[in-house]
């Protein structure tokens, strides 16, 4: 396997940089993220380190932990040149805190996180041109085996570890995810996390005791705070169901202590609503609300329109917020991308 030169060109990544960072990111010793084709990458978002270490079609899990390239990618943070990541748009490099980042490197897996299937039940804007739904044929089957392989490793992998379910697609709405949170281990060194749309959640959460027991994070992706915005940019969803679902999530947060997270892509249509989700992450009792750039996945034709960074408006906006960080003291409002 050899470096992927087009893909880091396509992701705008200068290979040649140098950061020069002190800082060591445990993300490409720590963590896995595996893609829906069974491609595997030394850090937990594709589209900051692109360049694939294995793929789980073809190879074993040890063996892509064991991999020259993991190791390749691994070297970029000790020589602290990063020259793999895009430090355009990855949360922690441009985070004001990295360079304040200690701690120990471990090389053992500690995140395992899973993109191994995009069906969903809704199709926002921002994220798909149409529904995405696998139940049957050769995605469905390949998710499958996937998410199989991935469960018999599980019972043998003895290491502390947190599992990350979904990114790609819904969980609670994914026949390949629902089959593997009901086969997956219950094992006293495994956690797991969740980021879901939050509307099958009250409907499918018992039918996952064992992840429920052993959760240790959910987020809830929730693009508006209105009933007008959320039904505009979650496409398929509903105002009064997702507010059932975070009552519900709300209710399990206080019976099983796990953290609670609302993530709010912000973008032209609802930056004039960003106080508005900071005041329903407090009404539900959420640990954090987390603020991000939308993103150019290339499923909106008019991405450029959503570019309101200099908009007068949306810095007045962005402003109140700066100004709520700052009366709060803690890390309730999380924003580093708008921040930039």
């Amino acid at each position: 396997m050899k470096i992927n030169q087009r893909l880091f060109d396509h992701y705008g990544i200068d290979t040649g940089k140098d950061l020069k960072m002190k800082a060591r990111c445990p993300k490409p010793f720590d963590t896995l993220l595996i893609d829906k084709q069974g491609s595997c990458y030394a850090c937990e978002c594709q589209s900051w380190l692109p360049q694939s270490i294995g793929n789980l079609q073809v190879m074993e899990l040890d063996d892509i932990l064991k991999s020259k390239m993991r190791r390749e990618m691994q070297s970029s943070i000790d020589d602290g040149t990063y020259r793999y990541c895009n430090d355009k748009i990855c949360s922690y490099l441009l985070s004001p805190k990295f360079e304040e980042l200690k701690g120990n490197i471990t090389n053992s897996v500690r995140h395992l996180r899973l993109a191994i299937d995009d069906s969903c039940n809704l199709r926002c804007p921002s994220c798909r041109k149409s529904m995405i739904f696998h139940k049957d044929g050769s995605a469905y089957r390949l998710g499958i085996r996937l998410a199989d392989k991935i469960n018999d490793w599980l019972y043998r992998y003895q290491h502390p570890m947190q599992v990350h379910i979904g990114s790609d697609g819904d969980p609670f709405a994914s026949h390949v995810y629902r089959h593997f949170m009901e086969q997956t281990p219950e094992r006293d060194n495994i956690q797991y996390s969740i980021l879901t749309n939050g509307l099958m959640f009250k409907e499918f959460h018992s039918r996952v005791p064992n992840i429920i027991k052993n959760l240790k994070e959910l987020g809830v992706s929730i693009d508006g705070a209105t009933e007008k915005t959320y039904e505009k940019l979650r496409l398929g969803g509903k105002w009064e169901k997702i507010l059932e679902g975070l009552e519900c999530m709300a209710e399990q947060k206080r019976k099983h202590g796990f953290r609670f997270i609302l993530h709010y892509v912000v973008q032209k249509d609802n930056f004039h609503e960003m106080q508005e989700i900071i005041d329903l992450g407090e009404r539900y009792n959420a640990d954090r609300v987390w603020l991000n750039k939308i993103e150019d996945w290339g499923t909106m034709d008019d991405f450029q329109s959503q570019s309101i960074w200099h908009n007068d408006d949306y810095k007045r906006e962005l402003d109140k917020v700066k100004q709520r960080m700052r009366q709060r003291g803690d890390r309730f409002i999380e924003c580093p991308t708008l921040l930039k």
